[in-house]
This record gives C-alpha cells, structure tokens and sequence, in this order.
C-alpha cells in the first residue's frame, strides 16, 4: 500500500496521511491485526517527518482505529473480540442437539428420494467439496466507480468469515478469476446479473448481499425540522445518490441536502460547517471526528453525528455464511 501526499493541497499532510490509513484500513488493504508500516518506513515513502507520522498514529490509536503494543508496532485493532466469536459460536449450536441423527435424517431424505447409498455419498462429497472450495477466499466485487460499496461489505464480512477477503473492481474480476477460479464471488443485488454471467463462466459461485433497512436512519431523518440541513458522508458514491432520492422522497424541499466523499476534505469541511446533522458510516466516523477536531474554532456550532451501524441486512452474514459452509 502507497501512500502519496500532496504537498500543494490545503488539506494538512497529516491529516491526508490520517485519511489514506483509515481507508486501507477500511479496503482491508490492512486487516485487523496486521502491523503497519513504521514510522522510518513512512517517513521515507511519504516525505514526512517522523513526529508527524508519529503524531497521526496517535490519533488513529485516540479514535480506537489502531493499538500499540509495546516493542512490537502499531497495529490495526480487531473490532470483532475472539470472546466475541466463541459467543456467537456457542449459541449458534445451542439449535443442534442430535448431528448425528440430522446426518441420518438427510441420507433417509435421498435415500426415500430414490438414491442409492453410492449416489448419496457422491452428493454430500460434492457438496462439501464445493463448498471447502467456496469458502477459500471471498472476492468483494462492484463497479470501480464505486468500489467504496466493496469496502462497507468488506467492513462487515471480514470479522465474521474468517478467510480471506479481496475487494477487487469488476473491470478486473475476469483476470483475478482467470489466475485462480477458487472462492466465492460476493456483490450487492445491483450488480448481481452481470457477474452470475461471469462467475458461471469461470465455475464459481455468485452471491448478492441485502443492504439494511436503515430504519433508525430513515425514522430521524423524517423527524427533523424544516428547514434543517442535514449532511450524509460516505465512501460509497452510490449510497450518496440514492440518499439524495430517498430523503428527496420522504421530505420534498423541506430539507437542505448536502453529500460528501470523506477523502475530499474540502467538501467534507463545507458539510461540518453547514450541518445541523450528519449521517456517515462507520469507515468514515474517524474522519469525520477528526476533522471536527481539527477544525473546532471554525464551526459556528458542532453538528450531531449519528453513524450507521450496519451496512448490511441482519440475515445477510447467517445466510451467506451457509452459504459457503461457514456457520458452525
């Protein structure tokens, strides 16, 4: 992962530096638990001093993106705990008393079905192969103009699947899939169509994930005042577009709308001083938070920050889990 300042820019280098992390970070260029690169390193690709570097990772560590660990590094903190995991893991296998009378129930099934036993054993051995071979990776996929729409599913998935995540633009899915056809290719329904036609012909599997229903959002949003001004910040320019007719729809002309991508800092600083409320998703709250840190003194009045919790539906991570026979 480069990291390119520009020195002509208004935006501070640090703060330029502080954006491009967090969005390695969220493209999962950088993993949870994955060491960043010193400060020697960064110093010498970037051109900054070693305190500025410094100073930035002392924020991302403030703002809970990353954690030092003493003699070691700064590394990008796990927001899933393994307690965590192991919870969701117990309870899960709570709704399982008998695996081996389910084994039995589903041969009887065939068996009743018309299979042989021969032909029953050649099915389940298909099927778990197929899906030991769905569950080696996942490739995140949508348009390179919005490739931010990969980096929210990858934000969610990641934690939960335990394999290994690619967001990869679809201009480039083919060649990826030429290199090697194994893993599971993961999409919003919007783009569902045209790549189902690519992974069929590349023998993989094509999933879409449903979005959220965003009710909290879309409940406050119908309660605010006339008259209010209410800023949306987003990595993905699509939930930008379809924000600006969703709320166009709920509220007419009532409301000032205005729309920013968190890496142009410009407009994001236009959209904190107008705002009497902001909705953003979890990638770019620690933006967000700290541009208003850093620009305090030039806002009339801070605007309320409210962040989407879940870019994804709740059944989605279950199913899709199933799916590529990752539920435990």
């Amino acid at each position: 992962m480069k990291f390119h300042i520009q020195q002509e820019s208004d935006i501070p280098a640090s703060t330029q530096l502080y954006n491009q992390i967090c969005f390695a970070i969220a493209a999962r260029h950088y993993p949870p638990g994955h060491r960043l690169p010193s400060t020697r390193q960064l110093a010498m690709q970037t051109g900054l001093h070693r305190n500025t570097i410094s100073k930035v990772y002392r924020q991302l560590e403030t703002d809970g993106v990353v954690e030092a660990i003493a003699g070691s590094g700064i590394y990008v903190r796990d927001q899933q705990k393994q307690r965590e995991l192991k919870e969701a893991n117990a309870q899960r296998k709570k709704g399982i008393t008998d695996l081996d009378q389910e084994v039995r129930n589903s041969v009887d099934e065939l068996l009743n079905a018309g299979c042989t036993l021969q032909q029953t054993r050649e099915l389940f051995v298909q099927e778990i192969d197929w899906r030991l071979r769905c569950g080696a990776r996942v490739l995140i996929s949508t348009p390179r103009e919005d490739l931010g729409a990969s980096m929210l599913i990858a934000e969610e998935l990641g934690p939960n699947l335990n394999v290994p995540i690619e967001v990869v633009p679809m201009e480039e899915l083919e060649a990826v899939l030429e290199t090697s056809n194994i893993g599971t290719v993961v999409t919003s329904r919007y783009f569902l169509q045209p790549l189902e036609e690519l992974a069929k012909r590349h023998s993989v599997r094509a999933i879409a994930v449903d979005l959220s229903d965003f009710e909290k959002e879309l409940n406050l949003l119908k309660e605010l005042r006339a008259g209010s001004c209410v800023g949306i910040v987003s990595i993905s320019p699509g939930i930008l577009r379809a924000a600006e007719v969703i709320l166009h729809s709920m509220r007419g002309n009532e409301l000032l709308l205005m729309t920013a991508n968190p890496d142009v800092g410009s407009r994001l600083l236009a959209l904190l001083r107008a705002s009497n409320y902001v909705l953003c998703d979890s990638p770019s709250l620690p933006i967000v938070e700290h541009t208003l840190r850093q620009n305090r003194s030039q806002l009339i009045r801070m605007p309320q920050i409210h962040c989407a919790e879940k870019y994804l539906s709740d059944s989605t991570l279950e199913r899709l889990q199933k799916e590529i026979g990752l539920l435990k």
